[in-house]
């Protein structure tokens, strides 16, 4: 009785930790549930099938085009697009917003400009990437870097600007220089939340893929979607749906093993 009780009170307390097989069959319960609501609605007949495909007419379009190498090829398509546009801007992103969170100077200089551009619509500048790289797949590439680039900037540079300054200055205390103390003391303090911030913004990269496979590609998840649309193939409308969210459900995991790994106090 009283194991139970302390099960509810872990529950009902905030940030209170709860048991992994607790929260392994609450996870699972959400997912039986969406299933079966899915499940009920189109075999039942309570959804157009032209609306809401049946969940075995998905997974029978998944075989058909995995067994046809099609899939894969797809898949690696928009795997290759936003690893190489994530890559490049968490490259540029890292040190640049950690220089903006620690030296006023850079954030004066940037902050406005970086403000002012993570504000525009990505998809208002489609057009223009086509004119000036062409439809390959570098066009991709700078639409999901423009995509999260420039909100990684600002909140890594909140996140080095967060660290505390008495750890700075007892670093200081201890001799390290002012240059060592931006990539010795503030980027180990400031990693968890830029790993956090990674972990965010790669969510809003497998967004973006839609955006950059609509217009002008000939391969990836998105161009499969807008085809399917056009012949008015709802199975393979969601099966890209959750293909994206499963990759994007993968990185997100790996993120948090990075986290967790490099991080260990933070945990």
């Amino acid at each position: 009785m009283n194991g139970k009780r302390n099960l509810v009170r872990s529950f009902t307390t905030p940030f209170g930790d709860v048991p992994a097989p607790a929260a392994f069959i609450a996870a699972t319960t959400v997912w039986v549930a969406v299933l079966g609501t899915w499940a009920v609605a189109t075999y039942g007949g309570y959804v157009a099938d032209m609306f809401l495909p049946v969940p075995d007419a998905v997974i029978r379009r998944a075989w058909k085009l995995a067994s046809d190498g099609t899939l894969f090829v797809h898949l690696w398509s928009s795997v290759e697009v936003v690893l190489l546009g994530f890559t490049v801007s968490a490259a540029i992103a890292v040190p640049l917003g950690l220089y903006m969170g620690t030296y006023k100077i850079v954030q004066a200089a940037l902050e406005p400009l970086v403000n002012f551009i993570r504000y525009l619509p990505v998809t208002s500048l489609v057009p223009l990437f086509i004119l000036w790289i062409g439809i390959g797949i570098g066009q991709r590439i700078t639409v999901i870097f423009f995509g999260t680039f420039f909100s990684q900037l600002i909140m890594i540079s909140d996140e080095a600007r967060a660290v505390s300054r008495d750890l700075v200055n007892a670093s200081y205390t201890l001799g390290t220089t002012r240059r060592e103390a931006v990539w010795h003391v503030i980027f180990p303090a400031a990693l968890p939340g830029i790993i956090n911030t990674l972990r965010v913004t790669m969510g809003w990269a497998w967004t973006y893929l839609v955006v950059a496979e609509l217009v002008a590609a000939n391969s990836g998840l998105g161009f499969i979607s807008l085809k399917a649309m056009r012949g008015f193939q709802v199975d393979t409308i969601f099966l890209a749906i959750f293909l994206i969210g499963l990759l994007g459900l993968i990185t997100d995991m790996g993120f948090r093993l990075m986290r967790r790994w490099l991080c260990p106090w933070a945990a």
